[in-house]
């Protein structure tokens, strides 16, 4: 990928796409799972560019969408209804009646509280409300602490007997459908244990309802499959798949899945230029155009990503730097730079995921544009933002 004539064209700071990798990365998983009935939702919030979430519709994926705005961004981009999952913590009534009005496939819940709000809803609109719950395992993820979703401590889903008695209640509900269960441990995944332990407890919990008549029809695996960004050992697909497959022994069910990160993230790069260097004492900075503002990880989870700066100069450790007037703007610590001039290139690796999704215009910054390359050719799928889009909310009010 030429990284210098992308920028010459599009300018930065960037984001760029390459949707074949995305395409590939998709048929890894659906060639693992052909066996057995599945629907495989692209997690939205993973990127949420409308020519994305259409590229992952043509592909016949489904979407997995956590606020009203991702599940109208999925049909938008061409995602049936029938194929698209409204998850999340806490969702508005208007969030939850648009949701039914729009029939999608269905609704997972997190608590007792919500799941009399949807019941509430649906018999004001005279509607049943096709749901799934989603279960807290109690199961560690092992991995980073903001993105663990699986143990009692973290805020999402229920625990057994809740859900249970949620199900239970839901079945003898005229407005409700309990059409599917759902648990998901946390992002990143690198071991495949916490996994296949977190389906077999969700697995017979399904068997357990289906001795009192409540058929659960989809099986949501949930996502978080991780992926490359330095030296990670990776969970293989097919293990994957086999893992899942194994604890699902006598029970006809569809499996959902929602990956997003393990789509998107490595095929994603964002661009950034050298504005200048600075010294202070022996501490050497690289300052870049781009900023936290545009990539939050490494500043929110003081995450890795490969740096890869465009200069054979000498080389030094050094911060890579952005204008934003905070200390935790920055994209790596004390790492090996080559020296770098005005204008040299610098390739942020792995930023496809959790990237532009995050951005804002703190100090009044314009959000990046996005490119996608599919085939070798290059398309803008979202212009760089102006200082009139940024304020455009605002003026008419002084």
């Amino acid at each position: 990928m030429d990284f210098k004539k992308l920028a010459d064209k599009y300018q930065t700071p960037l984001y760029v796409y390459n949707f074949n990798h995305f395409t590939e990365q998709y048929k890894k998983l659906k060639e693992v799972f052909r066996a057995k009935k599945t629907l495989i939702s692209y997690a939205v919030k993973a990127n949420s560019n409308l020519s994305v979430v259409k590229h992952f519709a043509e592909l016949e994926a489904g979407a997995d969408c956590v606020s009203i705005g991702e599940v109208k961004r999925a049909v938008l981009a061409g995602i049936p209804k029938y194929k698209i999952i409204f998850s999340g913590v806490g969702k508005r009534d208007d969030e939850i009646e648009e949701a039914l009005k729009l029939d999608i496939l269905m609704i997972n819940l997190e608590s007792m509280a919500e799941m009399k709000r949807v019941e509430m809803i649906a018999e004001k609109l005279n509607k049943e409300a096709r749901i799934s719950i989603r279960v807290n395992p109690n199961i560690d993820p092992k991995t980073h602490p903001y993105i663990s979703t699986g143990l009692h401590e973290n805020k999402f889903g229920v625990d057994i007997d809740t859900a249970t008695r949620m199900y239970l209640q839901a079945k003898n509900s005229k407005h409700l459908n309990p059409v599917g269960i759902h648990f998901h441990i946390g992002s990143q995944l690198t071991e495949l244990e916490p996994i296949k332990e977190a389906s077999e407890v969700v697995a017979d919990l399904v068997r357990k309802l289906q001795k009192v008549d409540i058929d659960i029809k989809f099986f949501d695996i949930g996502g978080g499959l991780g992926i490359q960004y330095d030296d990670e050992t990776l969970i293989e697909p097919y293990d994957y798949a086999q893992a899942i497959l194994s604890t699902l022994s006598g029970l006809d069910v569809t499996i959902c899945m929602e990956p997003g990160r393990y789509f998107t993230a490595n095929g994603g790069y964002f661009l950034t230029e050298v504005l200048y260097e600075k010294t202070n004492g022996d501490k050497r900075f690289v300052i870049v155009d781009g900023a936290m503002n545009d990539l939050i990880r490494p500043s929110l989870y003081n995450a890795y990503h490969k740096v890869e700066v465009l200069s054979d100069g000498e080389i030094s450790k050094a911060n890579i730097v952005g204008p934003v007037c905070e200390s935790g703007d920055f994209f790596a610590k004390n790492i090996d730079v080559p020296a770098t001039n005005h204008g040299d290139l610098v390739v942020i690796h792995s930023a496809g995921a959790y990237g532009f999704v995050m951005a804002s215009n703190y100090n009044t910054r314009g959000k990046p544009a996005e490119v996608a390359i599919i085939d070798g050719d290059d398309k803008l799928i979202r212009k760089r933002e102006t200082f009139e889009d940024i304020i455009a909310l605002e003026k008419e009010f002084i």
